[in-house]
């Protein structure tokens, strides 16, 4: 798991640091109008919606904002309508790449992310050559603080399937339909939780040294700044050199 673990590290330390507060706002918009769209307006029967939700919140959206983002996809007010659409890719030094995005024009989202990987010697893929590389599974990010050892044993005994206490912060793994289950169980054991998702899990990774793994950041990031893109999961390990740096 420590390559899971080092790629989750390293986008904590970069955090939202790297991108302006509007575009923060916009793709938390996105993702709340996708998710509202699929499974309806009510975060308590939407469990998806509620996660983005406390996601927005937790950077400080405006309740309003969130509200409008909801009626724009259940019919209660005009606006763009948003569907996802995942790209495969390769980049530099075979690193494998999956781009998930919510768009309203997927032509110019596929030209987009065709020419950023085409840019950084890269190619997008044909779907499927890309994504059996990787694996959904919930993530559960738990607070800071505490025994690890006792964390990991709430977790395994709330249906975990794995734990990984190797980084700085506890990480929980589950089935995709078992995330809410386990998250709920240790929110009644007294475990504080940072966050709660399911996410691209890589199912092997691949070792870089400090000159591909800055090319393969860079790539990264600018597939993160384009307007359509909600998240980019890749399946490289990032050296120990680089963390620090990066975090800084």
């Amino acid at each position: 798991m420590s390559g899971h673990s080092k790629w989750s590290q390293i986008k904590r330390q970069k955090g939202v640091n790297d991108v302006k507060r509007g575009a923060v706002f916009t793709k938390m918009g996105r993702e709340i109008s996708v998710a509202a769209r699929a499974g309806g307006g009510d975060p308590d029967g939407n469990f998806r919606l509620r996660l983005a939700i406390e996601r927005a919140r937790a950077e400080n959206m405006p309740l309003d904002t969130i509200k409008r983002a909801i009626e724009k996809a259940t019919g209660g007010g005009e606006g763009s309508q948003y569907e996802e659409i995942t790209y495969e890719g390769y980049g530099p030094s075979g690193v494998a790449i999956i781009v998930e995005t919510a768009t309203d024009n997927k032509n110019r989202t596929a030209a987009d992310v065709r020419s950023v990987l085409v840019k950084a010697g890269g190619s997008l893929a044909v779907s499927g050559s890309v994504a059996w590389q990787f694996e959904q599974r919930g993530v559960i990010l738990l607070a800071p603080g505490g025994d690890p050892d006792e964390m990991s044993l709430l977790a395994i005994d709330a249906g975990a399937d794995d734990v990984d206490t190797s980084a700085d912060q506890v990480e929980v793994y589950t089935k995709p339909n078992e995330l809410e289950a386990v998250r709920r169980s240790l929110e009644t054991s007294g475990v504080k939780i940072e966050s709660a998702e399911v996410s691209m899990i890589a199912k092997n990774t691949v070792e870089l040294d400090a000159s591909q793994a800055r090319q393969a950041l860079r790539l990264v990031e600018t597939l993160e700044d384009l307007d359509d893109v909600q998240r980019v999961t890749a399946n490289f390990e990032i050296p120990e050199e680089l963390m620090a740096e990066v975090g800084g």
